[in-house]
């Protein structure tokens, strides 16, 4: 099974304007794949590192990405292909909520 890292994207008023019966399955369905074994998690405050030439650390608080969202959550969920990742995360709160769901394959270096 491959793995997939996934960031959900979304705001209190895309998700206030939506219907509460699809906010409600919406958090059913994260439920169903957390007892899945999925890890999933809400955005913490962020923390960029740096280490110039490994001459000393510096660190800066909060993202280094922009978005016209703030970032919501993440996932890290396993599926055979990334279209059945994309259908895992497309009935997830970010995804029915106005907002979106990156899904991004999880390469792992061979030794």
């Amino acid at each position: 099974m491959a793995k997939f890292v996934t960031i959900g994207y979304g705001d209190r008023a895309g998700y206030d304007r939506t219907a509460p019966e699809v906010r409600d399955a919406a958090h059913a369905h994260d439920a169903e794949l957390q007892e899945a074994g999925v890890l999933m998690g809400i955005a913490g405050a962020p923390v960029q590192v740096r280490n110039p030439d490994a001459r000393g650390v510096e660190t800066a608080n909060g993202p280094f990405m922009t978005s016209s969202l703030p970032v919501a959550g993440f996932a890290i969920i396993e599926a055979a292909t990334l279209a059945e990742a994309m259908e895992m995360v497309s009935k997830s709160p970010c995804a029915v909520a106005h907002g979106v769901i990156e899904v991004w394959p999880l390469e792992q270096p061979s030794n």
